[in-house]
């Protein structure tokens, strides 16, 4: 069997009296696509931000390519190969696309500021690799057209797009996504799935991510985890995962009281 690359173990996360994950214990594999489905409050931006390094677990383990990086920071992390995105885009206002593409890459290059101020080789050769990281983002992600604009002029689907490419252009093994269909239009939901695919094929990371848009959910994700009051109470693929009895009555069951009381 494949040793997956993001390996999350027993891990528990306590607020005061309130338990928000409860031993969860969730896998990535190599390649594979994995959703997090659950209600509000059911634990998933928690163990988001727990994988990522900006919550401290009481308990577990968190393992990335074979490494225990539970006691990492977070950009220790991201050196390590995490990437992330967040429910509200993060962006440099005052930098054209490009820049921020190039910008985001710079904690990452091996020259320190003497290289830069010396312009010698080792920083002519990171700043070359920079920028063949983001001439690749801008043809990936689609953005070649908005290269020179500024993430105010965007939309709102571009940002997200963007901010997507910076994270990309880090080269990360393991992708998390929190929700990225978020406040986009419907054309470009449409088009996130087919753009997923592609990056998890043409860069070769792993993709976990959390969406609020079932159709979209279901539809990209290979493997699903289900979520509520902070435990994992189904994993599977899509259709056992929407079929089984627990997340019937957990999330779905919820849902439809919703709508049915709306």
């Amino acid at each position: 069997m494949t040793e997956p690359l993001l390996e999350v173990q027993d891990l528990s996360v306590r607020f005061g009296g309130i338990t928000a994950l409860d031993h969860v214990g969730v896998n990535v594999a190599p390649g594979e696509i994995v959703g997090l489905l659950g209600p509000n409050g059911a634990g998933k931006t928690t163990l988001f931000n727990a994988i990522s390094g900006f919550q401290k677990p009481d308990s577990g383990r968190i393992l990335l390519n074979g490494e225990d990086v539970t006691h990492l920071l977070p950009y220790e992390r991201v050196a390590a190969g995490l990437g992330r995105t967040f429910q509200h885009v993060r962006l440099f206002s005052n930098l054209t696309v490009r820049e921020n593409l190039l910008v985001a890459q710079h904690r990452h290059l091996s020259s320190g500021s003497w290289s830069a101020m010396l312009r010698l080789p080792s920083w002519r050769r990171d700043e070359e690799r920079a920028e063949e990281r983001a001439e690749r983002m801008l043809d990936m992600i689609d953005l070649r057209a908005w290269e020179a604009s500024y993430p105010p002029s965007l939309s709102y689907g571009t940002t997200r797009f963007l901010e997507l490419a910076a994270v990309l252009s880090l080269e990360p093994s393991v992708l998390l996504l929190d929700e990225p269909a978020s406040g986009i239009q419907q054309k470009e939901v449409e088009a996130l799935g087919p753009l997923l695919r592609r990056i998890r094929d043409e860069t070769g990371c792993s993709i976990m991510l959390i969406e609020h848009d079932m159709g979209l959910l279901l539809e990209l994700s290979e493997r699903i985890y289900a979520l509520d009051f902070g435990r994992v109470i189904a994993e599977g693929s899509p259709d056992e995962v929407t079929k089984d009895s627990r997340v019937l009555s957990s999330y779905l069951g919820r849902t439809r009281r919703a709508h049915a009381s709306a």
